[in-house]
């Protein structure tokens, strides 16, 4: 049955998928035409702005990714949409129940993610790791992602790029109710309770004024593992008790949120509050059982020391923005959040199915206050604009996942404090040319004064082309285990380093690109060439302090760097919208931790597709997301026959990565969405990039997903 569901959601998208209609007012002027055309497309963006405006007026290059393209994904945390992104992967920890972010061969900690300008508390302490299936999209309007270091804009740790949620703020009728359900196979493995993936959420707003909009939402994710070879946590082999087939190859897990907001607006004023409680419960079965056999009964009570990980965390955001004497504009924004990560760990009887010898410990605390402060608009001119800002962020955390503490017996909480603030402008020396200079000075409890400095650039050709050059800097912060980890036992001694001098990386990105109108402006193509070069300097490592005893310890030895190029194209004529892109890129680690290195550089490709078809007539639209990850490269280190230290090349093999689903509108209010993930049925590629062992390097394979999944959404709009 499966297969047949999958053969007809094939057939149906063969011809190319998805479109937006667009509908243009026709002028006898073709260059009214042109601009009526263009301001109707133009998605109104936030992230880097003065104020909100359109892609083609930002000094930014700008990517969207609309709510209209979540509905098409289905996509119900961060990590299903950004899966299709170009020069972006996701990274699943399976045995963790979390998922990261890799941006240009750069992990989760150099990529800045915010949910309306604020950056989001992680449960991974000080940094930006933050597990992206933690953060769900029910109440999005958009996504918005530039690439490259935008320190004076966010600060520290947005080295890479920065990822930008925006939420919904208001409704159009007074009363909307909007619930939804969604049930997903997880491989092959579903059940009404105990397999597959379960979502339910609900969303009342309501307009009490034309100035008073508030609204909350609920949603659960019933996420029940994925089995694979396994068999569960109540298995036992009573030959072999470790014939390591107890458990999941994905962990369950299940999230609740609630979230809740008021934005009230008067006349040049803006206020809104945002708050949300989210928790998680993460359940970790132990592979390896005892059978504890009795020999007078010839019995056996098998057991296995499990886990439950539980994270809870509370989010604040208090926003204001407006005008100060009718001119000078403002955006303030106050954030407190709080992230508790624990851990329970517990003997279970397999047989009784009854937990014992119960100790919980402190996992992971975080608390943070932010606050984000800029001001513009001081001249009133358009061909010059200043911006002034500031943040403030006070963070607190303890603990760490591999130096666990006991609750009763935590202690004292680390600090690390900062404080910074920014000026950038905006000129227009011509009418053709905008540059944005700017700066930022970031002062902090922890370390000496950092600066950021960044200086963009737009300009406008006679013929339509665009030219961006974005040039700038940002530090990164130290993680929490950089600075504070301590491991020290009969097998282990690894110290964190509380000397550790921020990262600092800078970036270069060119973009070019044109719209182009044909069919009396029905078609309009519009190609981007992008060219970037990155590097990250005084790169934070773990080195070997001592060789005996080995004592290991953080220390800023390392640069990294990669350049690339890439081609986007989007495509809309009529019903149908289409996007290529191909990406290309090399990467090169100069390592002084180590003896022998290789510091070539190691070249990688990406190539995506988004294609999707809609039928007016039908209320359809039938969607195909399809994204290519060539082969990657890493030198590793393995020992000769000779018992030599050499250089090899690691390799992850290449992967493609097709969803596909058909979206349906009943009586305008019933949205009906079937689909299919991972429909090429992935799960692991082999991968020869571990650290090397004696003799060659290790080898290995990498989880990436659940194989080939099924989908159906249901949602209903009652607006009245």
């Amino acid at each position: 049955m499966k297969n047949r569901f999958l053969l007809i959601i094939l057939l149906l998208n063969f011809f190319n998928i998805q479109a937006q209609e667009t509908e243009v007012k026709k002028e006898t002027n073709d260059k009214k035409k042109d601009t009526i055309k263009v301001n109707n497309l133009e998605e109104v963006i936030l992230t880097g702005q003065y104020n909100s405006q359109s892609v083609k007026k930002s000094v930014f290059e700008v990517q969207v990714i609309t709510e209209k393209d979540i509905q098409l994904m289905a996509g119900n945390n961060l990590a299903d949409v950004l899966t299709q992104t170009l020069n972006m992967n996701i990274i699943p920890q399976a045995g963790e129940g979390r998922s990261g972010i890799q941006q240009f061969g750069f992990n989760s900690e150099y990529v800045k993610i915010l949910v309306d300008n604020v950056p989001i508390v992680g449960d991974e302490g000080f940094g930006n790791a933050i597990d992206i299936s933690q953060i769900n999209l029910d109440d999005i309007q958009q996504i918005e992602i530039i690439e490259g270091a935008m320190g004076v804009q966010y600060g520290s740790n947005a080295v890479t790029g920065v990822v930008n949620i925006i939420t919904k703020k208001s409704a159009k009728a007074k009363w909307q109710i909007t619930p939804y359900i969604q049930e997903e196979t997880i491989g092959s493995e579903y059940g009404l309770f105990d397999e597959g993936r379960h979502i339910q959420s609900l969303k009342v707003g309501h307009n009490f004024t034309d100035k008073l909009y508030a609204n909350v939402l609920f949603t659960r994710n019933d996420f029940q593992g994925f089995l694979n070879q396994n068999q569960g946590k109540n298995y036992f082999n009573p030959v072999d008790e470790n014939d390591g087939l107890r458990g999941y190859e994905w962990l369950p897990k299940e999230q609740n949120s609630i979230k809740t907001l008021i934005n009230y607006r008067f006349e040049n004023f803006t206020v809104f509050y945002k708050f949300e409680y989210f928790t998680e419960e993460t359940n970790k079965y132990n592979t390896n059982v005892l059978l504890n056999h009795n020999s007078s009964t010839q019995t056996n009570k098998p057991t296995a020391n499990d886990e439950i990980f539980n994270s809870d965390r509370f989010y604040h955001h208090l926003n204001a923005t407006g005008k100060i004497r009718d001119q000078i504009n403002f955006n303030i924004s106050a954030s407190y959040q709080e992230q508790t990560k624990n851990i329970e760990t517990f003997t279970y009887t397999i047989k009784s199915e009854e937990k014992s010898n119960i100790e919980n410990y402190d996992y992971n605390t975080r608390k943070g206050f932010f606050s984000r402060g800029t001001f513009n608009n001081f001249f009133n001119k358009e061909n010059f604009k200043l911006e002034l800002g500031y943040e403030t962020t006070l963070d607190e955390g303890s603990a760490s996942g591999l130096s666990s503490q006991n609750v009763e017996n935590r202690t004292q909480n680390n600090t690390l404090n900062s404080y910074s603030f920014f000026a950038s402008s905006e000129i227009k020396p011509t009418a053709r040319l905008s540059l944005r200079p700017g700066a930022r000075i970031i002062t902090s409890s922890q370390f000496s004064p950092q600066y950021a400095v960044s200086l963009s650039g737009k300009y406008s050709f006679k013929d339509g082309y665009q030219l961006r050059t974005i040039i700038g800097t940002a530090p990164k912060t130290p993680t929490f285990e950089q600075l504070y980890f301590y491991m020290v036992d009969s097998n282990h001694n690894v110290q964190g380093n509380e000397n550790l001098n921020p990262e600092y990386g800078k970036s270069i990105f060119l973009h070019f690109k044109k719209a182009f109108w044909l069919n009396d402006y029905e078609l309009k193509y519009t190609p981007k060439l992008s060219a970037w070069y990155l590097d990250v300097e005084d790169k934070i490592d773990l080195i070997i302090t001592n060789t005996s005893p080995l004592a290991y310890q953080y220390n800023n030895i390392d640069l990294y760097k990669t350049w690339g190029l890439s081609l986007r194209n989007t495509l809309k004529y009529k019903n149908l919208s289409a996007t290529l892109g191909l990406a290309f890129s090399g990467e090169s680690k100069v390592l002084n931790s180590s003896d022998v290195y290789n510091d070539d550089f190691l070249y990688a490709f990406q190539f995506n597709t988004n294609l999707s078809y809609q039928v007016p007539k039908w209320n359809t639209v039938f969607s195909t997301f399809f994204k290519v990850n060539g082969p990657q490269y890493q030198f590793v280190s393995s020992i000769n026959d000779d018992g030599e230290t050499e250089i090899t090349r690691g390799k992850l093999d290449g992967y493609g990565w097709l969803n596909t689903s058909i979206k349906k509108t009943f009586y305008k209010d019933l949205d009906i969405t079937i689909g299919a993930r991972n429909v090429l049925d992935i799960t692991e590629v082999n991968s020869s990039t571990g650290q090397g062992g004696t003799h060659t390097a290790a080898s290995s394979s990498q989880l990436l997903g659940y194989g080939r999944s099924f989908f159906i959404k249901l949602l209903y709009h009652l607006n009245f």
